[in-house]
């Protein structure tokens, strides 16, 4: 539940490091009511509001929440309260962990699970269909791959649905793709019991707070989620103590639907290809360990541009899902159709986004910024696959997989970034993505601690059309979204030996961030607020509606600006917060 408090109340937060444009050398910041107030010095604070309830960091890291620009909830929820597949190392000890999961499984309930990774297994043979049906019977088993394109499932989830025999994509003893898999995935959500869906997503929005997020983008879908589990979710999100969720619709002609529910967008992922891991994002050149494909592309143009005057006519954002360089030619030549009908400024209006984009040129850039696209981008995906030996370079080839997630290159053009995660595909973990960002395994792909932040944080409400300049930012007038961190010494600093170095200087003021080397600890969260309410809290284990304590005094004391203590047996990984309250 929501922290109560009148709408006039003044929170003064002291003794921190405040992550301020307007201050960078801020100890301390004030909100009242769901704005921030005013941002500066401790005793000025003081003075100032010699009324409000201070909240003491401690030495505390205090920053602009992030927003997740790309999730699916429900999945990420059956991910988080079920069985994670990321961590098998080969296919015997997928089964081992599918029978253990099996026997467990409530009746009448389908089993959902993700994450399996072949390309990272010490054997790469992947399970037929009766060895999984050898280990789970009768139950509906659907597990999808790490990049959500393709799937294992077993005879019994086949039976709710037989039409999948029929679609490209099928295969009688090894994983589906293409329209075989999205029939095999509906039936397998539409299995899910509103009792599943419930907790799922109540566990998927506990999580994102946890982590310092106060928004995500729901990327939903026909294929992906279904009608009444994305108004369930919006209806959850409305809660009181919930992150704030942005909802998307992926399918053509659905500008009713839009309305009905109140989303932003006919975008997300509406599928102009599928995914490299699967070997369906649509290539103009065939996969170099699979030569005979190019993938599968499913939208052309001339439909791309429909979509896209449909969505800028009726006052919506239009986006697509798109990741192969063939797929990104076929949208750059949607845009080029779409604006021969409506005008450049007035398609550019809309904030159109693309999710992933990760094979797009110099050109294309140019081009896309012109159209203000906003770039959906998932920078765990490089750390995860790219390099000279990872999942890309095997599917592509070293020189193709070098060129992939060009973040720098577009944000040299003007393209706005926001980044996510698309979890479940990678986890919630705001830091690591943008450490991700910054230690591009591409060297001059990255971009700086400072680009990649704001990516997280205030692109991400941009992206959702929150262009009012201040929003994602700790600056007086600006909405109260904040977490606090434990974190260690805050450091100004680029990757890019190019910048001058009056930026690394306190001078510049440019805002200190954390240290983001790899194998360096990143911050852990200790309390998330969004609108100057919290919710998320460490020291109450994740609860937002303490009990008061008789006699405690009216001022809080964080415990942070250093490593986190151990936490109590039984205590969530997410909560180093000591103190008193």
């Amino acid at each position: 539940m929501v922290q109560t408090r009148t709408v006039n109340e003044t929170t003064l937060l002291v003794g921190g490091r405040v992550h301020s444009p307007a201050a960078p050398d801020a100890t301390a910041m004030a909100v009242t009511g769901d704005t921030v107030v005013w941002v500066g010095q401790d005793g000025p604070g003081r003075a100032l509001h010699p009324e409000a309830e201070v909240v003491d960091l401690d030495g505390a890291f205090v920053a602009p929440a992030f927003v997740d620009a790309h999730v699916h909830a429900t999945s990420s929820g059956l991910h988080l309260t079920g069985l994670d597949l990321s961590g098998v190392r080969d296919g015997g000890e997928l089964l081992a962990a599918l029978a253990d999961a099996a026997a467990a499984t409530r009746p009448g309930e389908v089993l959902v699970a993700h994450g399996w990774d072949e390309s990272t297994w010490s054997a790469p043979r992947v399970p037929s269909r009766a060895e999984l049906d050898q280990v789970v019977g009768d139950v509906p088993v659907y597990l999808s791959r790490t990049d959500v394109h393709s799937a294992l499932v077993s005879t019994a989830l086949i039976a709710l649905a037989p039409q999948a025999r029929d679609a490209d994509g099928w295969s009688s003893d090894g994983p589906l793709t293409q329209e075989a898999h999205h029939r095999a995935r509906r039936a397998a959500r539409d299995a899910i019991t509103p009792q599943q869906r419930r907790r799922a997503q109540d566990a998927f929005l506990r999580e994102a707070a946890a982590r310092g997020i106060v928004s995500v983008h729901e990327c939903a879908g026909p294929d992906i989620s279904g009608e009444a589990d994305l108004a369930d979710l919006l209806a959850l999100a409305a809660e009181p103590g919930r992150p704030e969720v942005v909802g998307y619709w992926g399918q053509l002609g659905a500008t009713g639907l839009a309305q009905r529910l109140g989303l932003r967008g006919l975008a997300g992922d509406l599928f102009v290809d599928g995914a490299l891991g699967s070997h369906t994002a649509a290539l103009a050149e065939p996969y170099t360990d699979c030569p005979g494909t190019h993938g599968a592309r499913y939208l052309d143009a001339d439909t791309i541009a429909e979509h896209l005057v449909a969505c800028t006519e009726a006052g919506l954002q239009a986006g697509f899902h798109v990741i192969g360089d063939a797929a990104v030619a076929e949208v750059v030549h949607g845009f080029r159709l779409a604006e021969k009908v409506c005008g450049q400024r007035a398609l550019a209006a809309r904030g159109h986004r693309l999710e992933h984009l990760e094979m797009v040129d110099e050109d294309q850039a140019e081009l896309l910024a012109g159209w203000a696209v906003t770039g959906s981008m998932q920078p765990l995906f490089d750390a995860a696959w790219g390099g000279t030996d990872g999942m890309y370079a095997t599917r592509l080839g070293a020189e193709r997989a070098a060129g992939l997630n060009p973040f720098a290159a577009l944000a040299a053009r003007g393209v706005v970034l926001a980044f996510g995660s698309d979890s479940p595909v990678t986890p919630l973990d705001p830091w690591a993505t943008v450490r991700a960002a910054v230690h591009h395994r591409t060297p001059g792909s990255g971009v700086s601690a400072r680009a990649a932040f704001n990516a997280h944080t205030r692109g991400g409400h941009r992206a959702a059309g929150m262009n009012d300049g201040i929003t994602g930012s700790l600056v007086p007038g600006a909405p109260a979204h904040y977490a606090i961190w434990d974190a260690a010494e805050l450091v100004v600093a680029t990757p890019d030996s190019r910048v001058q170095r009056w930026s690394t200087d306190p001078r510049s003021r440019v805002p200190a961030l954390p240290p983001l080397e790899l194998g360096r600890p990143l911050p852990t969260c200790l309390r998330t607020v969004r609108s100057g309410r919290i919710i998320f809290d460490a020291l109450l284990g994740g609860d937002t509606n303490p009990t008061p304590v008789p006699g405690a005094s009216p001022q809080t004391t964080l415990s942070g600006g250093g490593t986190a203590p151990t936490p109590p047996p039984g205590a969530s990984p997410q909560t180093p917060l000591t103190g008193t309250a």
